[in-house]
């Protein structure tokens, strides 16, 4: 049987567009990305759907309007990973041969919600006592700070360089040029991070693409993916390390070794960013460096556009914001388009190997509840 790749990709502008549906949003998505494989949507023998924050049935009600024919919808809501969760289980139907031909979409319609943090379970433990996402990264960046002698500027600097590559990313509706100073001066949300070190909750947006074993049809070279990973949290009741992303470097290990490759040879990566200090934390999950050195990373521009390994070329979720189910998708369209030579003014030079990853959740007693891991090349 032929290798499942990407033939298609669509996405939306991520922005605040009360006056649209998440339904819309993905239709948008869809249409594109079947446009760019060259193929109908008769043509599509199933749908993976990722949502987090929508109404039941989420698929089916993106593709009502569509006219599909009756195909399998799997609606997948794995959080903030739900998206690449949805990829996961499209290229484990193509690799066993259920179906030659499949589309992943993801959107999330946030500013339907009013603002705030994501939401959480009200009935879990620590969301009951105040533990919600930054109030827990604002506490992963304490200690890391603290362990490390991290002075605040290098939490800064990540948003001042995502924003600077959110600027070359025409979907990126909400992004501004930023300095550093004004980033420290923003509005507290939890000490130390700041209302510009953390990604915009109120945003809207879709992703979608299209995954064939079957010759492509569109213009552009298909996309491999060498790797697909998808790890669950472990459940903790000794007190552990919370500067250790153990769910992504455990997701790491498994694709790299998936994909052959190690670390060094990555050219571009998309990942999580909720918050500054994520991104710190990533690279060192990631291999990208030794435990405490990222701030030195980010400091050398390696991890920015000309650097050794841009990370966040579209500017990740601090510059576009985060609709949880399109996040893990739009990453993979990032990656695509990067790969492809069609990243506009963001492009990164000989791109030929590039990861995504995407965590999800917030659980008590668990890291987090879930991490996608892919690998992409030509």
């Amino acid at each position: 049987m032929s290798e499942a790749k990407i033939v298609g990709v669509g996405i939306t502008d991520f922005g605040r567009f009360p006056e649209l549906t998440e339904e819309a949003l993905a239709q948008s998505a869809i249409l594109e990305a079947l446009a760019d494989a060259g193929v109908g949507i008769g043509d599509i023998q199933a749908f993976y759907c990722g949502n987090a924050i929508g109404a039941s049935l989420p698929g089916q009600r993106a593709l009502r309007e569509l006219h599909t024919g009756g195909q399998a919808v799997y609606n997948i809501d794995n959080a903030c990973s739900s998206g690449a969760t949805a990829l996961n289980a499209a290229l484990a139907a193509l690799k066993a041969g259920q179906y030659d031909t499949v589309l992943v979409f993801g959107m999330d319609h946030l500013s339907s919600l009013g603002g705030g943090p994501l939401p959480l379970g009200k009935a879990d433990w620590n969301n009951r006592r105040g533990m919600i996402m930054p109030a827990l990264y604002a506490m992963r960046a304490m200690r890391y700070r603290h362990d490390h002698d991290v002075p605040l500027a290098a939490l800064a600097d990540v948003a001042v360089k995502n924003r600077r590559h959110g600027l070359l990313n025409p979907i990126a509706t909400f992004c501004k040029p930023t300095t550093r100073e004004e980033v420290l001066a923003s509005r507290p949300i939890a000490e130390p991070l700041t209302l510009l070190q953390c990604c915009p909750a109120v945003v809207d947006g879709a992703a979608a693409l299209v995954l064939s074993t079957q010759p492509s049809k569109g213009h552009v070279a298909p996309v491999r993916v060498r790797a697909s990973v998808v790890q669950s949290g472990l459940f903790e009741l000794a007190p552990v390390d919370m500067t250790e992303a153990e769910i992504t470097a455990r997701a790491a290990r498994l694709a790299y070794e998936q994909a052959g490759i190690g670390p060094d040879e990555l050219d571009v990566i998309e990942l999580h960013d909720a918050f500054t200090i994520s991104e710190l934390l990533y690279y060192e999950a990631l291999g990208l460096c030794e435990r405490g050195e990222a701030p030195h990373l980010l400091a050398s521009g390696a991890t920015t556009l000309g650097g050794r390994v841009p990370v966040n070329p579209s500017g990740g979720l601090i510059a576009k914001g985060h609709p949880p189910g399109a996040t893990g998708v739009a990453q993979i369209v990032e990656l695509c388009e990067q790969l492809q030579g069609r990243a506009g003014k963001r492009q990164v030079d000989g791109a030929r190997i590039g990861l995504s990853q995407v965590t999800g959740g917030g659980i008590w007693g668990v890291d987090h509840a879930a991490c996608s891991i892919h690998i992409l090349s030509l």
